[in-house]
């Protein structure tokens, strides 16, 4: 697994620092991007927590997240969580060692009590020092937060722990970008208060195996959630109900959990679901991806944006027009770019494949972050879109008639065909997926090549009535 090297200096060691007043603590910083520019040394926020036991709580399981693997377990996982400052809110953000859990804890102006809210985002090394201290966290115990754009620091009665920045995994880029298209599908299901949801939750097999793995499904039932064997309308998929282990480390502070998921029919296959409990003043949000087997950053919802050279186009225009936004309008944002919302949609979706992008379901609406990846970069690591480039390149994709296209590999003949909008292929991956986990590279390069040949199309056409009006001015 690749990751981004930086190097980072400091102006002097973070410490903690007494005078005659008290005491305070200096967190040094370095580098950031905030409204005015590149920074060398922002800050974010620097204050306390309201409700500091539910706080330390939720931080916990979005590190606990970022440690663990729920498939493939004797592999490595990452620790590095992301913080954003929104201006109005803090975020950390985490995916777990196989990316197929993704944690968001939302901290709100009524959990926060400081200075203003900056803008930036930072990754941060959440190891066992920290969590340790955390766990320390008492419901009378201060707990103040000074969050830099390199560094996040806690300090309690014990004192200072200091984590310092760590690269961010390319698979991480992959999984930001994945869940905020899929989870822009998704819809509230069911709302449960804080006694249904303990009971609820506390219900749910703790193993890793067996049963557990396999798809499952929840239904509104009265004031709770009951389990069901197959998808039905109104039902969330559950798949390896294991993966929602650290929500428990804040029951005893949950106000209300939500779920949220796309629309289902009948013969539904298996989808992604976000689960949400409420906090004072706070909100952490576990999305699980379809299977346990499957990680976010393979699923290929961003491969017909990071396709058109429409949609790069456009995101250059909308990028300029983000401002660290805790809540993107879609509506406004195409009012002032001039675009219709699909375009800016589309728009959006390639900005996140930079990591720029997420999307809040409790708002139902995206929200700005920055991370260190450039756009490309997401394509670059992309196989499927490299291998439709190259069958381009390749000149192995023939256009048959409107519906029908061929591609030729090596020896084999692949039959792409369209049907109500949608691709087929008769590749072993369409065969596998049914287009659950995105285009296929075959159907993914008849898209790009049939969207090539409409705008040359619309490009000659336009030529010949503007050949032909400049004749008849000259009659």
């Amino acid at each position: 697994m690749t990751q981004a090297v930086q190097a980072y200096a400091y102006l002097r060691p973070s410490a903690v620092r007494r005078d005659a007043t008290g005491s305070s603590l200096a967190l040094e910083t370095s580098g950031g991007t905030t409204p005015a520019g590149a920074a060398a040394h922002p800050s974010f926020f620097s204050g306390f927590l309201t409700r500091p036991e539910a706080a330390a709580a939720a931080l916990l399981a979005v590190a606990d997240v970022a440690a663990a693997r729920y498939y493939q377990r004797l592999l490595a996982a990452s620790l590095d969580p992301v913080v954003t400052g929104n201006g109005d809110r803090l975020r950390f953000e985490s995916f777990s060692g196989c990316c197929g859990v993704y944690a968001r804890l939302d901290v709100l102006a009524d959990g926060l009590d400081g200075d203003d809210i900056g803008h930036g985002t930072t990754n941060v090394d959440v190891n066992n020092p920290l969590r340790e201290a955390l766990a320390r966290i008492g419901s009378t115990d201060p707990l103040h937060l000074q969050v830099g754009p390199d560094e996040l620091t806690v300090t309690t009665f014990d004192g200072p722990v200091v984590e310092k920045k760590v690269p961010l995994p390319d698979r991480w880029l992959r999984g930001f970008a994945e869940t905020q298209v899929i989870a822009a599908a998704f819809d509230l299901r069911a709302e449960l208060s804080a006694a249904e949801a303990v009971r609820f939750l506390r219900s749910l097999p703790r193993g890793g195996g067996g049963a557990a793995r396999a798809a499952q499904w929840v239904v509104p039932s009265g004031r709770t959630l009951r389990p069901t064997t197959r998808p039905v309308p109104g039902a969330v998929c559950l798949p390896g109900p294991e993966r929602l282990a650290a929500l428990h480390r804040v029951l005893r502070h949950a106000v209300a959990l939500r779920v949220y998921g796309p629309p289902v029919t009948a013969g539904s296959a298996p989808t992604a679901a976000a689960w949400e409990v409420e906090l004072p003043g706070m909100r952490l949000t576990l999305t699980l991806s379809p299977e346990a087997s499957r990680g976010f950053s393979g699923e290929g919802a961003v491969l017909d944006a990071l396709a058109t050279d429409e949609a790069a186009e456009d995101a250059e225009l909308v990028s300029v027009l983000l401002a660290w936004e805790p809540r993107v309008d879609l509506a406004d944002l195409a009012a002032q770019a001039g675009l219709s919302p699909e375009r800016v949609r589309a728009a959006l979706t390639l900005l996140g494949t930079a990591g720029r992008i997420g999307y809040d379901t409790a708002e139902a609406g995206y929200f700005h972050r920055e991370l260190p990846y450039d756009a490309g970069r997401a394509e670059r690591h992309n196989p499927r879109l490299r291998g439709a480039r190259a069958l381009l390149a390749a000149g192995a994709v023939r256009l048959d008639d409107g519906t029908l296209a061929t591609v030729t590999v090596d020896d084999h003949t692949h039959r792409v065909r369209s049907e109500g909008g949608r691709l087929s292929c008769t590749c072993l991956w369409w065969a596998k997926y049914r287009g659950g986990r995105g285009p296929c590279k075959h159907a993914l390069a008849v898209r790009i090549l049939r969207r090539t040949a409409v705008a040359a199309t619309a490009a000659t056409t336009t030529a010949a009535t503007t050949t032909a009006a400049a004749r008849g001015g000259v009659r």
